[in-house]
């Protein structure tokens, strides 16, 4: 037993990752792997998801440099219920070159945080310059991830929590609130939290749309990030005409992001303005004036998994173990 105990991969359990990784760490990975997916430098298929009763199975992969990982995570809306966390799962890393499988990361560390930078990093060329107050739409784990990293990277001042589950917006802001330390207010009403807010962020698993375009006040930016298949959908049509939408991948967003609900009821006018990497590599504008409403479709790119992952990894062999 200890023989084959020896030649398994490392396995860096979520408590190991958050020592490791902190979240300037994931900001960086996550650039990093826009910047070498506009080089060229990557190699992405289409995801695979597996529909079950009850919840179903969401696979991804990529290449990014000397590394190949593969993510399967479930997703089981009524876990909680219970006792079970509603996703679970784990990132296989690999070595490019020969294929060794390097080592099994739990996957919800990577994928809340890596999803929250790329937030942060789309708010960085989205968002107003003076952006201050912000919103979360949906009160779960996505939604502290994002205001973590949102508040790390901006200065955010105030903020407002809204859930379909009052409660859990008033658990959100008491926790979050002393967490981080700023003033975070708990409504009822949707359009009291995004009509005072200069970025908004919907992390919820809906499927219908809950945000509309007189929800959302001139000049806003918006992460758009629950619609991770092709049944969720959070904002309506009618926010993807006249804005400027940036989505993290038009390939996989206009399949199962808030995009592809929209592109059949726009009839494509000018829907897409640019791909995040376009965006973060200087090929294409971000915000260019104080008025215009900007959208981040994020769907998650597999290439971010790789990237966290690979540095999670390589601080665990410079000695930084549990």
């Amino acid at each position: 037993m200890d023989a084959i105990a020896k030649s398994l991969p490392p396995f860096l359990d979520r408590e190991c990752l958050a020592r490791l990784m902190g979240l300037d760490d994931y900001f960086g990975a996550v650039e990093s792997a826009f910047l070498a997916h506009a080089e060229g430098r990557t190699n992405m298929p289409l995801p695979l998801h597996i529909a079950v009763e009850g919840g179903g199975f969401h696979a991804k992969g990529a290449m990014v440099g000397r590394y190949v990982a593969v993510k399967v995570n479930s997703n089981f809306p009524a876990n909680p219920a219970r006792g079970l966390p509603t996703i679970q799962g784990a990132v296989l890393l690999y070595d490019a070159a020969d294929g060794r499988l390097l080592a099994v990361l739990d996957s919800m560390e990577i994928t809340s945080k890596r999803t929250a930078a790329a937030s942060a990093l789309a708010a960085r060329h989205l968002a107003r310059a003076d952006a201050r107050t912000l919103a979360i739409l949906g009160c779960g784990e996505q939604g502290r991830a994002h205001l973590a990293a949102l508040w790390s990277a901006r200065p955010v001042e105030r903020a407002y929590a809204w859930d379909a589950a009052a409660q859990k917006a008033r658990d959100f802001a008491q926790e979050m609130g002393d967490a981080l330390e700023i003033d975070i207010a708990a409504v009822q009403e949707l359009r009291d939290a995004t009509l005072a807010s200069d970025i908004i962020v919907t992390a919820t698993s809906s499927q219908v749309p809950f945000l509309a375009r007189a929800d959302v006040r001139p000049g806003t930016f918006i992460a758009a990030i629950g619609a991770d298949n092709p049944h969720k959908s959070e904002l309506d049509p009618d926010l993807f005409i006249d804005t400027k939408v940036v989505v993290d991948s038009f390939e996989q967003a206009s399949t199962m992001g808030d995009l592809h609900h929209a592109l059949s009821r726009c009839e494509g006018r000018g829907i897409i303005h640019a791909e995040l990497a376009e965006v973060v590599s200087g090929r294409k504008r971000g915000r260019t004036d104080d008025i215009e409403i900007t959208v981040f479709d994020s769907t998650g790119l597999a290439i971010q998994d790789v990237a966290s992952a690979a540095i999670a990894y390589t601080r665990f062999l410079e000695g930084d173990k549990p």
